[in-house]
């Protein structure tokens, strides 16, 4: 039986060691040169990328946990 795990064990092993070069060999294989233009003069823009936006969305956060925060004590 025990010599059965040692063999069970090496075999996981070689198995995992033999998979992790297989998915290495694939990553290699990915490695490709991707030139990317990020421009940030474009008429209108995303609107979470306005600063007020986050801005007026934090105070309503804050309203509404003060007020979830309010209405939920008891006075008995």
């Amino acid at each position: 039986m025990k010599r059965f795990k040692k063999i069970s064990t090496g075999l996981k092993s070689f198995l995992a060691f033999i998979m992790l070069c297989l998915v290495q060999t694939i990553a290699f294989a990915q490695d490709k040169k991707v030139e990317v233009d990020i421009t940030t003069d474009k008429g209108g823009g995303n609107w979470y990328a306005q600063p007020w936006v986050w801005i007026v969305g934090g105070a309503v956060f804050l309203l509404l946990l003060v007020a979830l925060m309010r209405g939920n004590s008891n006075k008995d």
